[in-house]
């Protein structure tokens, strides 16, 4: 503190005195003006004569005045006792009903005034002359008291900020007893962001950096109000309270204009939360199927609503922005218009994939939960968005695929075959040609119908595809309502028609076999075979018989 104090002193011993500087501001601006005289009256009373006037010279005329004043001593000049005299070319002042000068049209030119406004000037001049000995002691009265008051200031200061220091100890005090209580510390799932340690620390550097700014704060008032107190020092707390002042007028200024800016988008924004408050409505309504639309479908609900959604933020974002303050500036352009070129270039992809991704919700190719393949990938739909779809494997793989991409691929959707008679499932095998066809086909479709989640009816049945080159194309179709356990199906179903060829006693030869087998034994399993089953033998014939 006794360093704030010597500060106070060096600042108070530094200052120049105002009133010197507005004197000699005064003698340079006088000194500027190549014809003029001065007339001084009293100790710190004075005006300035720029012309003669009729047989007068300046300088007689200006004698002339100063013994005018002469005559009325030290005394000062009452008001009640000033008369002017106003004619056309001339006004003459009075005091007392004794004639003290003339003011003339080219006094008042000098001036830069009218000739009403140069005798109101003269005549204030006048009026401000009071005696020396009255003015000095009233000035001394005056710093006496402001000392006294400056350094009450100081003293209460002092003892506030004790005080002061006080109070933020009390805090430390507090934030350290809170250690475990409200402080238990900040954790983002298992992640520990903050111990218990670190808030203290944390909270305890707020506290000091409060405290230093308010102290700053306190101590930046008080010097304007200390400077104010005395005539050298009130230009630098004029100065200092501007800092805070000029500031603090801007905003506010800025503020008012800002007001019925403020109104509209106040207006603006409450139109639009209730506009998008009604479609939402509409959106749940039409969701649900309670609100039945031509042509409309209930999975379109969502995807409108957004579109629409976005489309109101926009027009309102477009309404709102020229409200903005600084929306004008050049600033504001530029980083504006460095934006739109960053999401016009880097965008790209992404806006495909949302165009793309309206287009398949319009087209309906497929909904949440539904079973799909989309080019080599077959699951599960598990989510749908502008961007891409997700597609959950039966191996339990959650595939990412883009938007964009499907658009370009073929999609196949299981689910939808199986709202009409149950999807069919196909499955083809190659049997040779010593085989009848219709045993084939009767096997086939046995083992459909032993297989679980086979429909009976309608009946599975068989096509022959292909006749090729060493065997016969046979397809079997079943048909099935469990769509999500094609894999298991398919599975049970090879079983079933491995089962029932071996007990039916037909080789699945195919493609053929390249390699000659020792004795031509069968491939069906051992226990399939008849027991007094023998390979048959190679039939060699000799040719040069």
């Amino acid at each position: 503190m006794k360093y704030l104090i010597i500060s106070f002193v060096i600042i108070f011993q530094n200052s120049i005195p105002v009133t010197g500087v507005q004197e000699a501001q005064e003698i340079v601006q006088e000194e500027s003006i190549s014809k003029s005289t001065k007339v001084a009256f009293g100790a710190d009373s004075s005006f300035y004569l720029y012309n003669g006037i009729g047989p007068y010279s300046l300088e007689s005329r200006s004698a002339r005045i100063k013994s005018a004043l002469e005559t009325f001593g030290d005394s000062e000049f009452d008001a009640s006792m000033i008369s002017i005299e106003k004619s056309t070319d001339e006004n003459d002042i009075f005091y007392k009903e004794q004639f003290v000068m003339t003011v003339t049209a080219q006094d008042a030119k000098a001036l830069g005034l009218s000739k009403n406004a140069a005798t109101q000037y003269y005549t204030d001049m006048l009026l401000s002359f009071n005696k020396k000995e009255e003015k000095e002691t009233l000035a001394l009265k005056s710093l006496i008291i402001n000392i006294g008051i400056a350094l009450s200031i100081i003293i209460l200061f002092v003892i506030g900020l004790r005080y002061f220091n006080r109070l933020f100890r009390l805090l430390y005090m507090k934030i350290n007893g809170q250690k475990g209580k409200l402080l238990t510390g900040f954790k983002i799932k298992t992640y520990e962001l903050l111990t218990e340690e670190k808030q203290v620390l944390f909270l305890t550097y707020v506290a000091k950096g409060l405290r230093l700014a308010v102290l700053i704060l306190i101590i930046y008032l008080l010097l304007p109000v200390l400077f104010s107190l005395f005539p050298w020092t009130q230009d630098i707390a004029t100065t200092l309270f501007g800092y805070i002042l000029d500031p603090l007028k801007s905003i506010g200024s800025k503020f008012l204009d800002f007001i019925p800016n403020l109104l509209t988008i106040a207006v603006i924004w409450f139109v639009t939360r209730y506009i998008l408050k009604v479609l939402l409505f509409f959106k749940d309504e039409v969701a649900r199927g309670k609100l039945e639309l031509p042509g409309f479908y209930p999975e379109w609900a969502k995807p409108t609503y957004n579109i629409i959604k976005i489309l109101v933020i926009a027009l309102s974002f477009i309404a709102i922005w020229p409200l903005l303050p600084m929306s004008d500036s050049e600033i504001f352009k530029g980083v504006s218009t460095f934006i739109g070129l960053l999401v016009a270039l880097g965008g790209a992809g992404a806006i495909s994939n949302v165009i793309a991704g309206l287009v398949i919700t319009y087209m309906r190719s497929f909904k949440i939960g539904d079973r799909v393949k989309i080019g080599d990938v077959m699951g599960d739909v598990k989510e749908k968005s502008l961007l891409n779809t997700r597609i959950k494997t039966i191996k339990n793989e959650i595939i990412t695929i883009p938007n964009s991409q499907m658009l370009n691929s073929h999609t196949i959707n299981y689910t939808t075959a199986n709202d009409e008679e149950g999807l069919i499932l196909n499955t083809t095998i190659t049997i040779g040609y010593d085989v009848p066809w219709r045993k084939v086909h009767d096997v086939l479709i046995e083992a459909a119908l032993e297989t679980e989640f086979i429909k009976k009816l309608p009946k599975p049945y068989v096509l022959q595809t292909s006749l090729d080159d060493f065997y016969v194309s046979y397809q079997l179709n079943a048909r099935t309502r469990e769509i999500h356990k094609m894999a298991v199906i398919y599975s049970e179903m090879h079983k079933n028609i491995q089962d029932k060829c071996n007990e039916a006693g037909i080789e699945i030869l195919s493609p053929h076999y390249g390699a000659q087998r020792d004795g031509n034994h069968s491939t069906i399993p051992q226990e399939h075979l008849p027991d007094n089953y023998q390979a048959p033998w190679f039939r060699l014939k000799n040719i040069t018989e």
